[in-house]
Parts: C-alpha cells; structure tokens; sequence
C-alpha cells in the first residue's frame, strides 16, 4: 500500500481506490458491510488523501466569509435579497452593499442574520 501520494497521478490512484470502497460499501448496503482490512485501508487512503489535498493541492480549508453563508442562506431559502432586508427590517440598497463588500456589516445586520437565519454567533464573532 502507499505510504505517502508524491504526484497527481498516484492522487487519481488513491480516489479511485477510495471510490471503489465506497462503491463496494454502497452496493453492500453500508460501510458496516465492509471487512476490517477494508475499512483500515479505506481509513489510510482517506488519510493520505486528505493531507495531499491540504498541504499540495490546498483545496481545503476553504476561506468561509459571513457574505458568502448569507448568500447561501439566501440561495437555501429561493429568496432575493429584497426579502432579506425585508425579513430584516433593513434597506435593500444597505444589504446589497454589504453583501457585495461596498459596506461593513453593522451590528443591526450581524444580529439579523444570526436570530433570522440561524448563522451561529460565534462563527459570526470569528470573522469581524
């Protein structure tokens, strides 16, 4: 088995291996189906993956900003963004600068997308 994935070929490799076992585990009903050596090389292929993603390919972690989990939330719930500011007792304009980056979040806004949408206050806190 690999030890370490050095190029993008041995990557495409190791998914590949890691797509069969999930095949395998999905056509057996779960991955309770799979056997104690597949479920250990499944866990060390997941493994090297995950570090040759992060610290090669750097697809992760992906930077998240308050703007783009609100547009999200937007996208989530079909609504435009002049339902927001309705939902948030706010201006259209005012929330359309501060999604598009043109204006700070204010408290006002901070609040209303954490009561309205749910957005976890400390995620909130971590990124003003």
């Amino acid at each position: 088995m690999i030890d370490k994935i050095r190029n993008d070929i041995q990557y495409q490799q190791v998914m590949k291996l890691i797509e069969n076992y999930i095949q395998q585990a999905t056509d057996g009903g779960g991955f309770h189906s799979l056997g104690e050596k597949e479920t250990d090389e499944l866990e060390k292929l997941s493994l090297l993956a995950e570090y040759y993603e992060d610290n090669v390919l750097n697809i992760m972690p992906l930077t998240v900003t308050i703007n783009a989990v609100v547009q999200q939330k937007i996208s989530e719930m079909n609504i435009t963004q002049g339902k927001l500011a309705e939902m948030f007792g706010m201006g259209a304009a005012k929330v359309s600068q501060i999604l598009n980056g043109k204006r700070e979040p204010d408290v006002h806004f901070l609040k209303a997308i954490h009561q309205k949408l749910g957005i976890d206050g400390n995620f909130i806190l971590d990124r003003v």
